[in-house]
């Protein structure tokens, strides 16, 4: 797959991307690949950013590498596979998949227009987006948000900064720290607790091991199973035919302490756990 300079001209390239690209590419042609590789040594993410937006991924492409590290940025036009694992300091981005044989670390975003995969760990310290789903062996940090249009799956644990968006469900063997909000198409499951600075949302039911805590509001369209407790600032609700139940992995002797359900106002299909209303000062 080749880039050209009319094409550029097509998608109103600003001048200096266009400029830029005639001086690394005199014949006013090259190939995807090639040109991915010029932006990320010469520092140019935003560059490579605007360009895989507008070409697209190159569908045929395959990029296998032993290793990713030493440089800033790595742009992939179709998709990735890495043997081991990749540490850049910058962006790391395919136009199709990422599949890793360990752990995937970018000091700023990791993106892929189809899945992520990564027999370990993903560090970003920014955010991690993948078209379709995303699947981690350990687990995720992030310093900003994480979104997949299909479901995230995580052996471990996932920490976030900001906000987890998937368009199917989040399953987690540990548990799940958010600074904003969680918001999934179908389930939320979590082996441990989730925590979460602002709401919680699902389209199905929510299930956490241990106790599940929220800044805001906690809803599901199913039901809400917790080991512990259930911590809200607003309300709590569960779907119409479905219950809430707190306490479940509890001794009776630890129910008065662990097994509270904490909301402004109680809700209405509660069938284990003691409601408590949530002080207003």
């Amino acid at each position: 797959m080749k880039i050209t300079k009319e094409q550029l001209r097509g998608w109103s390239a600003y001048h200096s991307r266009h400029e830029w690209f005639l001086q690394r590419f005199p014949s006013g042609e090259a190939e995807y690949q090639d040109v991915l590789n010029a932006l990320a040594e010469d520092d140019r993410p935003d560059d490579a950013g605007w360009l895989m937006d507008h070409a697209g991924p190159d569908r045929d492409a395959v990029l296998e590498v032993e290793v990713i590290s030493g440089c800033k940025h790595f742009f992939a036009a179709g998709s990735l596979i890495i043997k081991n694992g990749a540490t850049v300091t910058g962006q790391l981005r395919a136009g199709r998949s990422i599949k890793a044989g360990r752990s995937i670390k970018a000091g700023e975003s990791i993106k892929a227009g189809w899945g992520i995969e990564t027999g370990e760990s993903i560090e970003a310290g920014e955010g991690i987006k993948a078209g379709w789903g995303i699947e981690v062996g350990w687990g995720i940090e992030v310093g900003w948000g994480i979104e997949a249009g299909w479901g995230i799956e995580v052996d471990e644990g996932i920490e976030a900064g900001e906000s987890i968006k998937a368009g199917w469900g989040i399953e987690v063997g540990w548990g799940i720290k958010v600074g904003e909000s969680i918001k999934a198409g179908w389930g939320i499951k979590a082996g441990w607790g989730i925590e979460v600075g602002e709401s919680i949302g699902a389209g199905f039911g929510i299930k956490a091991g241990r106790s599940i805590k929220a800044g805001e509001s906690i809803k599901a369209g199913w039901g809400i199973e917790v080991g512990e407790g259930i911590e809200a600032g607003e309300g709590i609700e569960a779907g119409k035919r479905f219950g809430i139940l707190a306490g479940v992995y509890l001794k009776l002797a630890e129910w008065p302490t662990h097994a509270r359900v904490i909301s402004k106002t109680k809700p209405g299909n509660l069938i284990s756990g003691s409601w408590i209303e949530r002080s207003t000062s």
